[in-house]
């Protein structure tokens, strides 16, 4: 056997070599496995959706579901701020589960109840109803869709229930007034505003996602502080909607944050739970 080949094949042999590589190897392993069972369980955890107790609230006839999620280490004696989010018309229903579809595990996170501490609200518009008053119609002349949000019609069934349940939550639970939030997606981002608009000195801070309303609302929705977020190519909502109502907010002298993502379509909130000083913006705004 050639000397090089020798040295190559007694190195790769030798007893006291292989155990150190072994060991070497083992050890690997042993890191790697114990970062994959971490990330599985955090995962596992983010995802465990029963932390969010079942409510309904019932009135006459009607029933909205909603789902509550506790700070951790929840002191019922203290005040918290509220986070209440509006789901998408996909999400509606009866059953009080599908409201959870986006934005739950976002909330789930460890680190985001560890460093945000909140009484987070999803309610439950149903199969029949819609957030906000919007009409729309197709124009074969344009050949596009129009949106219409009427602002002298009665409220929804769901968003009579809305504003029905925000004083009830208000007293199951010890809240900060100062500090109540909204945000939605789509349907709830439409209902982000008409809910300010409504209640326009309630909220500390907004953020609908790829929504809209009626720029002509803008003088009632001065409170509280705004991020609008939408994709460009979003061919659901035309993100026009939410670039007029961020003009109609600012004209109106109020405080508005716009974010357009060049390259995302109607499930812009993607990027927007992916926007590492969402949080800290919403929950550094007091009324």
């Amino acid at each position: 056997m050639p000397t090089i080949k020798r040295n190559f094949y007694e190195l790769f042999f030798d007893h006291k070599a292989f155990s150190a590589r072994k060991k070497l190897l083992l050890h690997l392993v042993g890191v790697w496995a114990c970062f994959v069972l971490a990330s599985f369980c955090e995962t596992l955890h983010a995802q465990d959706k029963s932390l969010f107790e079942k409510h309904w609230f019932v009135q006459g006839t009607d029933t909205m579901p909603y789902r509550v999620l506790l700070p951790k280490n929840y002191d019922a004696g203290k005040k918290y701020p509220l986070l209440l989010f509006l789901h998408g018309s996909g999400e509606r229903g009866n059953d009080n589960e599908k409201q959870l579809v986006h934005g739950a595990n976002f909330f789930l996170q460890d680190s985001v109840r560890e460093k945000f501490p909140a009484i987070i609200v999803f309610p439950q518009c149903t199969a029949n109803s819609y957030w906000s008053n919007v009409h729309i119609r197709y124009d074969s002349v344009v050949k596009k869709r129009i949106w219409d949000f009427p602002t002298d019609e009665a409220p929804t069934t769901a968003m009579r229930l809305l504003l029905q349940l925000i004083p009830q939550v208000q007293k199951e639970y010890r809240l900060d007034k100062n500090r109540l939030y909204v945000g939605g997606l789509s349907m709830g981002g439409m209902g982000t505003f008409e809910l300010v608009r409504r209640l326009p000195k309630t909220f500390a801070a907004a953020w609908p996602i790829c929504g809209g309303a009626n720029p002509s609302t803008a003088k009632m929705l001065r409170q509280p502080q705004w991020w609008i977020f939408h994709g460009l190519k979003d061919d659901v909502v035309p993100p026009e909607l939410s670039q007029q109502m961020a003009d109609a907010i600012r004209l109106a002298r109020g405080k508005v944050r716009l974010t357009l993502y060049p390259n995302a379509n109607h499930n812009s909130w993607d990027a927007a739970f992916a926007e590492k000083d969402l949080l800290i913006w919403l929950f550094s705004q007091h009324r």
